[in-house]
Formats: structure tokens, C-alpha cells, sequence
């Protein structure tokens, strides 16, 4: 089980690779929510400024920086965050990056992973696709293999988010957290381990944590929509399962009608430029589904930007 004191230990060790991101302020009515919803205080945390666009930076510097790489060099699956942070990171401390992505993955993070000077392989439709091809190389080349949300390193890496959040402003009452494999709200659980109220919010389209739930125990889901490819995981972690069932109160479910006018919104009012994965937390707050009590701390992850802009036009 991942504990605090792994989350501070990761955050000790990849403090010179990585950002401490901007946490905003703002009145719960600076976001539209509806007129009928109690006044509480939204905290934004920008982690789509983190390099490569993405809190993965965090948990892949930390993987590397924590085993001995082979002459291979890495090699990661990804719908596209976390091969770009692994690419970043391998190419930050001078090693070769393998990394496989599924069909679903946009052309922008395509291009970012050429930009970091990753090999890109495209295995398959989905990730778990791109994962099985991912496998099989690696057991052919023994290269480190990164996983996009499922080892011990990944998991500490991302609770190095909430332990920013707190040592800026404290603790807040709700943390709304965009869920694909489980790695950032497993992260986040572990850091609060109970001490707030955590929700986890999934596209309609990829219900893997709230299929789990209904479960019992985590199964294979269908995944498709705008937010596949960073939130198309078809089963959530064996590390963040316990964690979620320990320390997170719900699980969501958002329409991409949902997830793509909140993205609009953010862009529209703010001029933040983030992916739907990163527009779940506002999602949730505009559709109503969820209602924060009066005078409540809520913070959004706003957790990604590997996106083409011109989809916001």
C-alpha cells in the first residue's frame, strides 16, 4: 500500500525535475455552477503546466529515478501522457525511450512523442491493446518498462500532487479527480487517507472505476469517447483498487456533453488550453452533480494539456 511517507520520499527525489504547479483561489461562482448551489471556494490546481503537460511527469521521473536503466533504455504503453512523460524523462537524464500507443491517440501527443525523441510504436485501438504489444517488447529487450498508472513509483509519484496542495493552502473539504487506470486519485487517496472527501469522476464512455464498484472487484470495461485517450484504461489498477475503496467516498459518471462544454468553458473564461481529461472536475461542478456545502474547500485537478488547440476553436 502506498503511504505518505513514499509520496514524501518521492517528492524529495524528483523536486529538481519537476514543477510546483499553480494552485488558483477563486469563488465556486467565478465557474458557473449552478445558481441554485451553495457559495464555496474553488482551488484549481494547474497541473497541466507540469512538464509534459501532465502530472504523469511526476510519477515517471520517479520510476527512472528509482531503478538502475539497462542499456535498452525505457519503454512505456500509453494513450499519450505518460508516454510523453516518460519520454521526457528519459530523454532528461540521457536514455532511450520505446513507447507504444493505441490508434485512439491523438495526433498532437503523437507529435509531442517524436518532438521528445521517442520511438513510437502504434499497437492496436485501445491502450490495453498498445499495453499487450508493450509487454511482449520489453520481455524481448529487457528495457524499464514504465506502466501508466500501476507500480508503486507511478502511484507516489502523482500523490506528490495532493502534498503540494496541501503545503500551499492546507487541506480542503472535496478534491474532485479525473479517473482512467487509478493512478492519480490512488495517489491523492493515499496522501488524504481519509483526512477529506475525495470524488472520482469518469466519462460515461469509460466507466472503469464506477464498473468496479458495482462489482466489487475490479473488471474489464469498454471504453470509447473524447477522453479516451487518457482515460480509456478498460480495468482500474490493482494498486489504486484498495486505495479508492479505503479513502474515496464516490464514484461519478459525465457525459462528454458534459466533459467537452466544461473544457470550452475553462478555455473560453480562463484561456487554459486542457484536454477533456482535465475538464472532469469542472464537469462535475456545472452539470450539478455535485453540489458542495456551503463555505467547503473544493479543489479541481485540472490535470492535463497534451491537446491540438485548435479544437477549441
Amino acid at each position: 500500500m502506498i503511504t505518505v511517507d513514499h509520496i514524501s520520499a518521492a517528492a524529495a527525489r524528483i523536486a529538481p525535475h519537476v514543477r510546483e504547479t499553480p494552485l488558483w483561489r477563486l469563488p465556486g461562482s467565478a465557474l458557473g455552477v449552478p445558481a441554485d448551489s451553495a457559495p464555496f471556494e474553488a482551488w484549481l490546481k494547474l497541473e497541466h503546466l507540469q512538464r509534459a503537460g501532465s502530472f504523469k511527469a511526476r510519477g515517471m521521473f520517479n520510476r527512472l529515478l528509482s531503478n538502475p536503466i539497462p542499456a535498452a533504455g525505457v519503454i512505456a504503453a500509453s494513450g499519450g501522457n505518460a508516454g510523453i512523460a516518460t519520454a521526457l524523462a528519459a530523454r532528461s537524464l540521457g536514455v532511450h525511450a520505446t513507447i507504444f500507443v493505441p490508434a485512439v491517440t491523438s495526433p498532437a501527443k503523437r507529435a509531442r512523442l517524436a518532438a521528445l525523441g521517442a520511438e513510437v510504436v502504434v499497437a492496436g485501438e485501445f491502450y490495453a491493446d498498445a499495453l499487450a504489444a508493450c509487454e511482449a517488447r520489453q520481455r524481448e529487450t529487457g528495457a524499464l518498462m514504465t506502466h501508466a498508472y500501476d507500480q508503486p513509483e507511478v502511484v507516489a509519484g502523482a500523490g506528490t500532487v495532493a502534498r503540494e496542495i496541501e503545503q500551499a493552502a492546507g487541506t480542503p473539504d472535496m478534491v474532485l479527480v479525473s479517473v482512467g487506470g487509478g493512478g492519480l486519485v490512488g495517489g491523492i487517496a493515499a496522501w488524504f487517507a481519509g483526512r477529506c472527501r475525495i470524488e472520482a469522476l469518469e466519462p460515461e464512455l469509460a466507466p472503469t472505476l464506477f464498473r468496479a464498484r458495482e462489482a466489487g472487484v475490479p473488471v474489464d470495461v469498454s471504453v470509447s469517447g473524447i477522453a479516451a485517450d487518457s482515460l480509456g484504461a478498460r480495468r482500474i489498477g490493482a494498486i489504486a483498487w484498495p486505495l479508492t475503496q479505503q479513502h474515496v467516498a464516490q464514484a461519478r459518471l459525465l457525459s462528454d456533453a458534459a466533459i467537452r462544454e466544461a473544457q470550452q468553458f475553462l478555455w473560453n473564461e480562463f484561456k487554459l488550453a486542457v484536454e477533456p481529461a482535465a475538464a472532469l472536475p469542472l464537469a462535475a461542478l456545472r452539470s450539478g452533480a455535485i453540489r458542495p456545502r456551503a463555505d467547503a474547500k473544493v479543489c479541481l485537478i485540472v490535470c492535463g494539456a497534451n491537446l491540438d488547440p485548435a479544437t477549441l476553436a
